[in-house]
Order: structure tokens, then C-alpha cells, then sequence
């Protein structure tokens, strides 16, 4: 089957899965990223090693027609960020993979909430590309259990992973999983995480730092220690009654800081510092 790929790293490993299964790539369409928390340099770099067409725009109605008149058999889309519109007089599929376990979890980025709110389980979903995000029909899903202890690190590689066992199957059996694909009906819609769900209580308890610590890993969480503001990637925490300030630093060894939790001491083993600018970060 001749497709073409929208998408980034993110989940770069659905284009590598299709063309190991004998799809064969005809365009790719990507777009700019940071190099701190998008990349696109592996897929990229593929698309050139193939010798195909890579755009780094936003696919228009002129791009569409193009991949008709290319014989494109499915669009196929992971982690591209723009809407698309009208691709059902050029191409007879165009499909979406999203990280979360559709209808719930719609949305920009949803695993950071997942761990926020300590679900038990989550999943990754192909659905039929419809003209609002993350709505179309469920070709095919996959869940899976979240740990208590789950990072955001932890949760991407499942999500990655599930992702490429659902393009495997979608390679063999598009057709048949496209004439039963199940619409999705009322599901929640979770809007792009805000800095202030970013940023740590230190009032809270350390099962709470913790949480959102998790949730971040190396995407980071941002906190204040002291007069001090941070970003933060790992720790580890205990309870411990105490007396001081939450927030306050309480010890310090090398690059290691104990900071005040309401209920105890939480250490920082991974941390950078903030630098005023441009919003960092998703």
C-alpha cells in the first residue's frame, strides 16, 4: 500500500512499522520542532535516506490532490499538530494515531493528565480522520495497565510501543478494520496542560510533589525553592513531621536538594535552572 506519513519522532516508530510491513512511503509531511522536547530528525532522516518528498508546511488542499495523482492509498497521521480537512475525494484513507484510550483523553497531549489524576490504565488509538480532532471512528485500540509509580518516560515508551503493535496489525488488515471501525460516541476533551498544573506544591503532601514530578519526568516540572525557581525532572520523597517553610530548602549535598513538603521531605536528584524567556516546555 502506497501512504504517505504526517508526523514527527514523537511517534516516528508507526512510519518505520508500516514500511517494514511493505507499505511503501511516498511523501512525508513533518513540521518545525524545538530540538528540546520535538524532534523529527530520525523520521527525517529516514524520509531522506528513501529519496521521498518531505514538507515541512502545513499540508493544503493542493497537497492532498498531489497525493492522489501520486496513486497515495492512506494518509496516515502521528503527532502532527494541524487539522485536516477534505482528504476524502483524494485518498481512501487517512487515519489518526492519538495517545490515549479514545473517546476519553481527547486532546493536544493528554499522558501528562493521565498521571496527574493517577489513573489505573490508558491506551493508545488509530481512528479515522474526521473534521474535528480525535473524534473519528476507532479502527483499533490498545490498553494497558498504568503503574502507581508511572512517569511520564515510562508512559510515552508504552504508548510508543502499543503504537507500533497497532500500525502491524493496520498494515495487514486496513480494509477490513476500516469497514468495521466503531464510532466513538461522548467522550472528554482534556485542553493543553497549563503552567499552573506544571508547577509544584510544595503545601501538598509528598505523594502529591511526587505525582506531579512524575507527570513532567524529563519534560520537567517547575518549582520554587526558596527564592529560587527550577525546573525538575526527578525525586524522591518521605514523610517526616518538620518545621519548615514548604518550599524551603532543608539540605544539600552536590547537585542533590531536600526540599519541604507539607508532610515531609522530598529530594531533587534531577534539576535545571530556570532562565526567564520564552515559555519552555509543552
Amino acid at each position: 500500500m502506497r501512504f504517505a506519513f504526517a508526523g514527527i519522532d514523537f511517534l516516528g516508530d508507526v512510519f518505520e512499522t508500516l514500511i517494514g510491513k511493505g507499505w511503501q512511503p511516498i511523501k512525508l509531511f513533518s513540521r518545525p520542532c524545538d530540538g528540546i522536547y520535538d524532534f523529527n530528525e530520525v523520521t527525517v532522516s529516514r524520509a531522506r535516506s528513501l529519496r521521498i518528498p518531505i514538507q515541512m508546511s502545513r499540508i493544503a488542499p493542493a497537497d492532498l490532490a498531489g497525493l492522489k495523482v501520486a496513486g497515495c492509498d492512506a494518509l496516515v497521521v502521528a503527532g502532527y499538530p494541524w487539522l485536516i480537512r477534505g482528504w476524502e475525494q483524494h485518498v481512501p484513507y487517512a487515519l489518526n494515531f492519538h495517545p490515549s484510550p479514545l473517546p476519553e483523553g481527547r486532546g493536544p497531549y493528554p499522558l501528562f493528565k493521565a498521571i496527574l489524576d493517577g489513573l489505573p490504565e490508558w491506551g493508545v488509538t488509530a481512528h479515522v480522520l474526521e473534521p474535528a480532532f480525535d473524534t473519528g471512528p476507532i479502527l483499533a485500540q490498545r490498553r494497558f495497565a498504568l503503574s502507581p509509580h508511572e512517569t511520564h518516560d515510562t508512559l510515552l515508551a508504552k504508548c510508543q510501543m502499543s503504537a507500533k503493535q497497532i500500525a502491524a496489525r493496520l498494515a495487514h488488515d486496513l480494509p477490513q478494520l476500516w469497514k468495521d471501525a466503531q464510532p466513538q460516541g461522548a467522550g472528554t476533551h482534556w485542553p493543553r496542560i497549563t503552567q499552573a498544573e506544571r508547577t509544584i506544591d510544595w503545601t501538598g503532601s509528598v505523594d502529591d510533589v511526587l505525582r506531579t514530578i512524575r507527570a513532567f519526568g524529563s519534560i520537567e516540572a517547575f518549582g520554587q525553592v526558596d527564592s529560587r525557581y527550577v525546573y525538575i525532572s526527578s525525586a524522591t520523597g518521605w514523610r517526616e513531621a518538620h518545621g519548615y517553610r514548604p518550599g524551603s530548602l532543608v539540605h544539600k549535598h552536590r547537585k542533590h536538594l531536600v526540599v519541604a513538603a507539607g508532610d515531609g521531605l522530598v529530594q531533587i536528584t534531577g534539576w535545571s535552572h530556570y532562565a526567564p524567556g520564552p515559555a519552555r516546555g509543552p
